[in-house]
């Protein structure tokens, strides 16, 4: 389980093809060192497993589940991935309760700067997914806790503030580009509780 709080941005150094399907090794330096072995790390929005480290980073292995359902597939050495390592107990949750298991992918429609480094960022809603996508609701974007400010029947949008933008991929973000989506949990045990009454 994770927050949605960004706590670096990691760089990914190498992939490649394994037994399972694909073999990531990324660049940390502040997430890395706190992992051990085993340990549930969100990449761009995917809950992975660590399966080996080193001081400059750490390795994890992508099934093709993941690979079908996540923009992981397309990375290549330099990708820039949002890090977050998973919540205790006693982690404050700033965010809002992301599992780290993407719905889909997305493409940003439209970007809008708003001045001072904020933006207004615009994206298809993913088939099947609308139902799960309210006003003020919560949004995962490549594992970045965000609030739906904007919605229509085929977008949603959500207002970027600076900090954020500074400290996520999601300021980079170019129109075109494609993003990991997970809708909230709440929703989807809602829905199923109330398809069974």
């Amino acid at each position: 389980m994770f927050t949605g709080i960004v706590q670096e941005i990691g760089t990914v150094r190498h992939t490649g093809p394994n037994a399972s399907g694909l073999r990531l090794e990324v660049a940390s330096s502040l997430v890395a060192p706190e992992l051990p072995i085993d340990a549930s790390v969100n990449v761009a929005g995917a809950c992975l497993t660590v399966v080996e480290k080193d001081t400059h980073g750490f390795v994890v292995d992508i099934v093709a589940e993941t690979l079908r359902r996540t923009t992981l597939g397309l990375a290549i050495r330099g990708t820039r991935v949002n890090l977050e390592s998973a919540a205790t107990p006693t982690t404050a949750l700033g965010g809002h309760l992301v599992q780290g298991h993407v719905d889909a992918t997305t493409k940003l429609m439209a970007r809008r700067e708003e001045g001072g480094g904020a933006a207004r960022l615009r994206f298809a809603i993913p088939r099947g997914l609308a139902r799960y996508i309210v006003m003020k609701g919560f949004i995962a974007l490549d594992g970045v806790s965000l609030t739906i400010a904007g919605l229509g029947k085929t977008f949603f949008e959500v207002a970027l503030i600076p900090h954020t933008g500074e400290r996520t991929t999601l300021g980079a973000l170019a129109p075109g580009d494609l993003v990991n989506v997970e809708t909230d949990v709440v929703a989807k045990y809602v829905e199923r509780l109330v398809k069974k009454s």
